[in-house]
């Protein structure tokens, strides 16, 4: 296991100095910057290695592609959120909360979107466990919300939430769309849920 970077954020392939975490911090900067100019297709790890101000050798260091680059500023903006406060919220609107929050995530920047899509899709080994730690991150955050164990419920909620972003990625729906399509869907099947028991 790697240790936790002074940003607070585990680096993903190696362990880091205080300058080598200002270097990855710098290229996952640039990452979105060269994303937002040339899109997922013209982005390459030497562009952006060159707009962080590094070697491309350095970059590869740290990243075996830019989907790994790609998938790497997505966990460290979802390891960042804030996490629901549990307040007197009932289950259902602490779930929809966390949907919205999550789903929200890369909404104003589309070229982002679109790329954590076709990133989070990848084999790179690297992007694989980037996949499951997400994966797990989310489902953690929508257990706390459940507050109760109901396994069957939060793979529901699971699924609900890979599929509505991967409808967002693709540019089927807007973010703002698959937020209140999430909202709508996990309502009804908290509802439905509650009923049955």
């Amino acid at each position: 296991m790697s240790e936790l970077a002074p940003s607070g954020i585990e680096a993903t392939r190696r362990r880091l100095t205080e300058k080598q975490a200002d270097t990855v911090d710098r290229l996952t900067v640039a990452a979105v910057e060269v994303l937002s100019r040339e899109g997922y297709s013209g982005t390459t790890i030497r562009l952006v290695a060159a707009s962080a101000g590094v070697g491309t050798a350095t970059a590869y260091t740290y990243f075996s592609s830019k989907e790994h680059l790609i998938s790497e500023v997505f966990w460290r903006r979802l390891v960042a959120l804030a996490p629901m406060e549990p307040g007197e919220a009932d289950a259902t609107t602490r779930v929809v909360a966390v949907l919205r929050q999550v789903s929200m995530l890369v909404a104003d920047e589309p070229a982002l979107a679109g790329a954590v899509s076709s990133a989070l899709l990848g084999d790179d080994p690297d992007v694989r466990h980037l996949r499951v730690r997400i994966g797990r991150e989310i489902r953690r955050r929508l257990g706390e919300a459940l507050g109760a164990k109901d396994p069957e419920r939060l793979a529901a909620l699971e699924l609900l939430y890979s599929g509505a972003l991967l409808q967002g990625g693709m540019g089927l729906l807007s973010y703002a769309q698959v937020a209140d399509l999430l909202d709508m869907c996990a309502r009804r099947l908290m509802a439905e849920t509650a009923t049955d028991g």
